[in-house]
């Protein structure tokens, strides 16, 4: 009887071993929370959608059937005058831009891919607003719409500088599918991390 007790005893703690989280679960954890790291905040359907690509080995090719060809612009006036077209369109009674630039020290680590800076100078017995944005140079090479959308995020900051509602609004109203944009720059951005860039 002692036997069966013992034998009993032992199949449990394995049962118990079996079901306990392995340094190699965690890790495999973490590496697919670093993977979806730039999808926080979207819904779990969406989430399970991009895994499912990520598993197929999908994602790539589902933004090259969205996106096939990469923009030509450039250099900075080249980005200066695309950025100026859209302020022209929809902002022109808003401050001015002083510079629009690709910059090197903009980093995915923190998650931004453009920057937007306002400053007052004084000049003389006058106060001079300037605004600069300064855009990753990541987005060199990347297809027009998504520059766009980042272009039109950093400008809509020359009205509201807050991510509010009505932020997001102004978004839309200089380029309609901003949302399903940023979702799709999060995706290459995700293509990215797994060292899989279709551009």
């Amino acid at each position: 009887m002692a036997v069966k007790n013992s034998s009993a005893k032992v199949a449990a703690a394995k049962d118990t071993l079996a079901g306990l989280v392995t340094s190699k679960d965690v890790q495999a954890k973490q590496k697919q929370q670093a993977q979806l790291k730039y999808l926080n905040g979207y819904s779990a359907s969406t989430i399970e959608q991009v895994k499912r690509h990520i598993e197929n080995d999908t994602l790539e090719n589902l933004l090259l059937s969205r996106y096939p060809t990469i923009h030509d612009i450039r250099t900075d006036k080249a980005l200066y005058d695309y950025a100026m077209e859209f302020k022209q369109q929809f902002l022109k009674q808003s401050d001015p831009i002083s510079k629009v630039i690709f910059d090197e020290k903009i980093s995915l680590s923190h998650q931004a891919l453009g920057l937007h800076t306002y400053a007052n100078r004084v000049q003389g017995n006058k106060v001079k607003a300037k605004n600069e944005i300064r855009i990753s140079s990541r987005l060199r090479h990347v297809p027009e719409p998504l520059l766009r959308m980042v272009v039109v995020h950093e400008l809509a900051h020359l009205k509201e500088k807050d991510h509010n509602k009505a932020f997001y609004q102004l978004c839309k109203y200089m380029t309609a599918d901003y949302h399903q944009l940023e979702l799709d720059l999060r995706l290459l951005l995700t293509c990215i991390e797994l060292g899989k860039s279709p551009y």
